[in-house]
């Protein structure tokens, strides 16, 4: 049995301080072929769709459409802030490797 991605607090937190909601928006997590590794995450305020899975929390939401769904199983989907700037993060334990910045996995 596949378990849909958690969202962590801190993401839905983030979402919140810069006003997706408030723009009829959504934080679109979704898995493309490409990337050195082979699969690569696009990351994306967007507007939700009828076959999306809606992750919602803090009065906001994440969407997930049902083709990327099967590589983000299990996975959690967090915000991280470095030094180096900061961003949406996948940790993904489908993901047999991924590249440096960690955008693009193979499974």
């Amino acid at each position: 049995m596949q378990l849909p991605p958690k969202v962590t607090d801190r993401a839905f937190e983030r979402l919140s301080e810069i006003g997706a909601n408030s723009d009829g928006k959504a934080l679109r997590v979704a898995v493309e072929g490409g990337g050195c590794s082979g699969f690569q995450y696009e990351i994306k305020l967007d507007d939700p769709s009828e076959d999306d899975l809606v992750l919602e929390g803090q009065g906001e939401r994440v969407v997930v459409d049902s083709v990327s769904l099967p590589f983000l199983a299990n996975a959690v989907i967090d915000f991280s802030e470095e030094l180096i700037g900061a961003r949406f993060v996948i940790q993904n334990p489908n993901a047999t490797s991924s590249c440096g910045c960690g955008t693009s996995f193979s499974m």
